[in-house]
């Protein structure tokens, strides 16, 4: 039941990843690479920043074996592909598709880096081959995405904008009843949950939340993304490395960490909508801009 669970997980997510493709036109995949202080900071929140007080916390803090587990999961799993859903409405479409694109690509290269790197600081034992994480990452993302994008360039543009949002629904319902079912399926495991351990994902959450706004820059719609990607981190690569650690207790912090990343990251980004409402009218994001941003990602 539980592997079932996962799969649909993977599904999801992979479905979500489909429509991103789908909605965004290809010359947005270099937006942030033609802006190379966002896409430094960016990267540098995502993938340095963060893990490093992942590590810390690992050392500094009481934490038993399988706490410090989930923090290596969540350390290692940067990426972005869950952010078009949670921020269509803040202005930054062609900013999320670019970070999206660009840190699903990465991943094929720095997240197999950074598990076989950070795991002797977490004291967790790896057995599986980097280039094998790497196939499986860019088979997971990579492929979904394309498909996605070359799909786009075939199909017009109306059965486009009624597609989309049905798929992206879908996965939305299929991610959320996979989630509950896994905890309801592994409750006694759940039960075991240590209050230090979710407290430490808790943490390390609101942590990565507070350097990714501050690494944002003076933007608020790409501010609140880079916020949100760093706090949520990257789901399909959590369930990656998830299956390559011993033990089942990591299945059921999966469940634990998409709750946590929604207690989390949703009073910010109700914070972020006020703040962002009250800076328009004084020259916040030009109003054609954000309706272009807005109408990929949502339904007309």
């Amino acid at each position: 039941m539980t592997e079932l669970l996962l799969t649909g997980l993977k599904l999801s997510v992979g479905a979500l990843i489909l429509g991103i493709g789908l909605s965004e036109p290809a010359r947005g995949v270099l937006y942030v690479w033609r802006r190379p202080g966002l896409l430094a900071r960016s990267l540098l929140a995502m993938y340095l920043v963060v893990p490093l007080v992942a590590v810390a916390m690992a050392k500094l803090l009481p934490l038993t074996l399988g706490a410090k587990a989930a923090l290596l999961l969540l350390a290692v799993s940067a990426g972005a592909p869950l952010l078009p859903r949670r921020l269509a409405a803040f202005g930054a479409g062609p900013y999320i598709f670019s970070l999206v694109f660009t840190s699903s690509l990465l991943a094929m290269v720095l997240v197999p880096l950074s598990f076989l790197g950070l795991a002797s600081f977490f004291e967790v034992p790896v057995a599986t081959p980097a280039v094998e994480v790497a196939a499986v990452i860019g088979k997971s993302f990579l492929l979904p995405l394309a498909a996605g994008m070359v799909t786009r360039k075939l199909v017009p543009e109306r059965l486009r904008d009624r597609v989309v949002p049905v798929l992206t629904a879908a996965a939305a319902i299929l991610l959320v009843l996979c989630t509950v079912l896994l905890l309801a399926t592994n409750l006694p495991l759940l039960l075991e949950a240590r209050l230090s351990g979710i407290g430490a994902l808790v943490l390390l959450m609101a942590v990565s939340l507070a350097i990714g706004h501050a690494l944002g820059g003076p933007e608020p719609g790409e501010r609140s993304a880079l916020a949100v990607a760093c706090a949520t981190r990257h789901l399909g690569i959590a369930l990656l490395v998830a299956t390559t650690l011993p033990g089942p207790r990591l299945v059921v912090v999966i469940g634990i960490y998409i709750v946590v990343s929604l207690v989390v990251t949703t009073p910010y980004l109700r914070w972020r909508r006020r703040a962002l409402s009250t800076a328009e009218p004084r020259g916040g994001t030009h109003p054609g801009e954000r309706k272009r941003a807005t109408t990929v990602f949502t339904p007309k």
